[in-house]
């Protein structure tokens, strides 16, 4: 059985800042597996589809991908195993993977990164709109590194499970939390964010018993 709720807590959020000003989230979280493995992992197109989505393009520095019903962009660095970054939806939508060995090179942390204009982020209440699919994107890995699923596995069905829906509603209160303590966004707009953020990541969910 999967424990959801660890898995809730081994991810660290943050909004990221530049001049001061929110521009995105950063999400950082430790797993039990070589640097090597998770970079193979998050850019070897075998194992994506297993976990994430089936990806497409032209996957070298310089080059584009495109993720099946999702998100494309073009690969601004690659260079293994420790750094990736892409634009993502858009020019100015920048994703960056750093991965880090710890303990001798048998734990690897992960460190990811979405930015976007100020105006964009919305003084952080535009972190409801990744930050919950981004933990939901690091659980997915966790469980394909940890062998916490198989072979047969099939990543879109399990996001969009009752289960994953309320992973995600529990997500949601956390990101809620984390800009709540920042205090860079009105009430209101927080509030409107985490509509959009329920209606999108967890829409089956009875609000009454969301939590996983």
């Amino acid at each position: 059985m999967i424990e959801f709720a660890e898995h809730l807590k081994a991810i660290h959020r943050e909004l990221a800042k530049e001049d001061g000003q929110v521009v995105g989230v950063r999400l950082t979280r430790t797993y039990d597996a070589t640097a090597e493995d998770v970079w193979d992992a998050v850019t070897d197109p075998a194992r994506l589809r297993r976990w994430f989505l089936p990806v497409s393009g032209d996957l070298r520095e310089g080059g584009d991908f495109q993720l099946e019903g999702n998100a494309g962009g073009d690969i601004l660095a690659c260079e293994p195993p420790r750094r990736l970054r892409v634009t993502f939806g858009g020019e100015t939508s920048i994703v960056e993977v750093r991965l880090v060995p710890e303990d001798g090179g048998g734990r690897t942390t992960l460190e990811l990164e979405h930015t976007v204009p100020p105006e964009m982020a919305a003084g952080g209440a535009g972190a409801l709109y990744v930050g919950p699919g981004w933990d939901g994107g690091l659980l997915a890995l966790g469980l394909h590194v940890g062998g916490e699923v198989g072979e047969d596995h099939d990543p879109v069905a399990a996001a969009d499970s009752p289960a994953t829906q309320r992973f995600n509603l529990s997500s949601i209160g956390l990101w809620t939390a984390v800009v709540e303590e920042a205090g860079s966004s009105s009430a209101e707009d927080l509030a409107a964010a985490v509509d959009v953020a329920e209606a999108q990541f967890a829409p089956d969910v009875d609000r009454a018993g969301g939590a996983p």
